[in-house]
Formats: structure tokens, sequence, C-alpha cells
């Protein structure tokens, strides 16, 4: 089973630019968890499988570490959701940062890392 947890949306000051961890700016992660089969598929119970709250919580807190590379506040959320629930197999961490000061127009860029 995967469990996907789509484009969450954070304010945050991670940059390399001293501006931008002032400044701040828009990103949105994306979090795709692979795990065994949860017996939640047949007991309709919240105990029996991971909380989304517990996900969404988790790559709240370390959006709020500010980080001058996306490369440390990616792989940290990856590291982080790994040990949230047992039955967690695998993650994939998208991160993307909005209108990134590159000195022309460019939506955003965006950084993947699968544990």
């Amino acid at each position: 089973m995967q469990i996907v947890l789509d484009r969450m949306h954070f304010y945050a000051y991670h940059g390399f630019f001293e501006q931008e961890r002032i400044i701040g700016n828009d990103f949105y992660v994306t979090v795709s968890l692979d795990m065994d089969e949860v017996a939640a598929q047949t007991t309709d119970d919240l105990d029996d499988t991971l909380n989304y709250q517990l996900v969404y919580d988790a790559v709240s807190e370390e959006m709020q570490h500010t980080s001058k590379l996306l490369e440390s506040v990616v792989r940290r959320i990856a590291h982080r959701l790994r040990q949230i629930h047992p039955a967690v197999k695998h993650v994939r961490v998208q991160l993307s940062k909005k209108n990134p000061p590159l000195g022309g127009q460019l939506d955003a860029v965006t950084l993947i890392v699968e544990e």
C-alpha cells in the first residue's frame, strides 16, 4: 500500500542567501510512504494504520528548522518519516521551492530523495 500526502504548503526560511533566510519563501512537500499491508484495511481502525496527522506534523517540524541547503531539508524529512511507523518500508520526499532566486523566471526548483 502507498500513502501520499500531496503538496503540503509551508512558508519557511531555507536558502543559501541570507536574504532568503530572512524573507522566506513558499515550499511544497509531497511524501509517498510505501507500507506493508496494514490491518486497517479490514478493521477500519486508525490504530491499525499510519496516522496522516503524524506525517504532516513531522514534515511541518522539519520545515521549521532553517537550513541553507534544500538537500539537508529533504534528507531530514525522509529520515524522520522512515522512523514514524514500523510498517513504512520506503519513503519518497519531493520538496519544491517556489520562485528560487536564479536571475530568471522559474516556477520552482524541486529535489527528490528516496529512502
